[in-house]
Formats: C-alpha cells, sequence, structure tokens
C-alpha cells in the first residue's frame, strides 16, 4: 500500500494493492501490521454504511467525548471527503484536507479522532464506507457548518440550494462557536 501524507500530517491518504484480471478485482482495505508501521495504530469497535444521492453532503460530524477515528472509502461512486482538525492545541486547528474517493481510485483515508468529518456525493450515488475507532454517541455528537467561512472549504458546489442537507447539518455551528467546548474537550 502506498500512504500519501496530506497538509495535515496525521490525516493519510492510503493507496491500496489492487490486484485485478479479467474476473474483478482484490484489495486488503485493513491490515492492522501494515497500517501500523504505516504510523494508523486504531482498534476499530463500528463499521457504517450509508448510501447517497448525488448532492448530498454530510457533515461537518464529530463528537465530543468519545471522539471516534474513521478509515473512510467509497464502494459505489465518488465523494469529495473532508477532515477538519478541531484539535486547539494543533498547529494546523481549523484547517481542512479533502480528497476524492471513489470506487474507481479505491482511496481510502484516514480521519484521526479530534477531527470533524464530511462528505459531498459527487457521482448519481455513492455507497460510503467506515469504520470507527469509538463507538457512536448521539449526545456527544456535533456539527460544524459546512460552509462555514472561516473554514472556507473548497467544496466545489456551483449552487448551493441544490444541496440536500439534513436538519442538523443546516442548522449546525460555526468553528468560532463551537471552540470554547472543543477548548474543554480537544
Amino acid at each position: 500500500m502506498n500512504v500519501i501524507e496530506t497538509k495535515i500530517p496525521a490525516v493519510k491518504l492510503i493507496e491500496p494493492k489492487v490486484f485485478g484480471d479479467e474476473r474483478g478485482f482484490f484489495m486488503e482495505t485493513w491490515n492492522e501490521k501494515a497500517f501500523r508501521e504505516a504510523g494508523i495504530n486504531a482498534s476499530f469497535v463500528q463499521d457504517n454504511h450509508s448510501r447517497s444521492v448525488k448532492n448530498t453532503l454530510r457533515g461537518l460530524h464529530y463528537q465530543i467525548k468519545q471522539p471516534q477515528g474513521k478509515l473512510v472509502r467509497v464502494t459505489r461512486g465518488e465523494v469529495f471527503d473532508v477532515a477538519v482538525d478541531l484539535r486547539t492545541n494543533s498547529s494546523t486547528f481549523g484547517q481542512w484536507v479533502g480528497e476524492y474517493l471513489s470506487e474507481e481510485n479505491h482511496r481510502i483515508l484516514w480521519v484521526p479522532p479530534g477531527f470533524a468529518h464530511g462528505f459531498l456525493v459527487t457521482s448519481d450515488t455513492a455507497d460510503f464506507q467506515y469504520k470507527c475507532t469509538d463507538f457512536y454517541v448521539p449526545e456527544y455528537e456535533r456539527s460544524i457548518l459546512w460552509s462555514d467561512p472561516t473554514l472556507k472549504v473548497s467544496w466545489g458546489v456551483t449552487n448551493p440550494k441544490d444541496l440536500l442537507l439534513s436538519r442538523k447539518d443546516k442548522d449546525a455551528q460555526s468553528l468560532e462557536q463551537a471552540t470554547a467546548e472543543l477548548k474543554e474537550h480537544y
């Protein structure tokens, strides 16, 4: 596997070795030893799978307690995947990384605990699968507004009215509003 450093060193882009022929392909999506050698020391407790239609934007989500590291990939379609550093003592606090993940490129993104995470579906549909290092706890979940002007995430959206957002994502707080609570926990 090839591990690519992103502009935020804690977030890693992984290109697994893909073995393909006329029958299809095979790839290893998780190997504890290989990932540990790549600097990803994670134990996973939960796997999730979502399917979304084009222009669905999910995020930017995080948990204030029991923060989740996520190993994310797309098994159908394509998404633009974003991780935002919420670690208040980090030199990259408030910075983001975005990568296209698709069924064609087979890329996997490691989003460590302490990051908000979200994605925009750029294909007609997308199946998004991810492993989590801690359990989902609804009362600890928070959201940062996808369009927060201080983050300046380049989602590539030409018309925000076309986006499909949940109520919690429409009503999410700004990074500035979240910072006081983040300082207590991150």
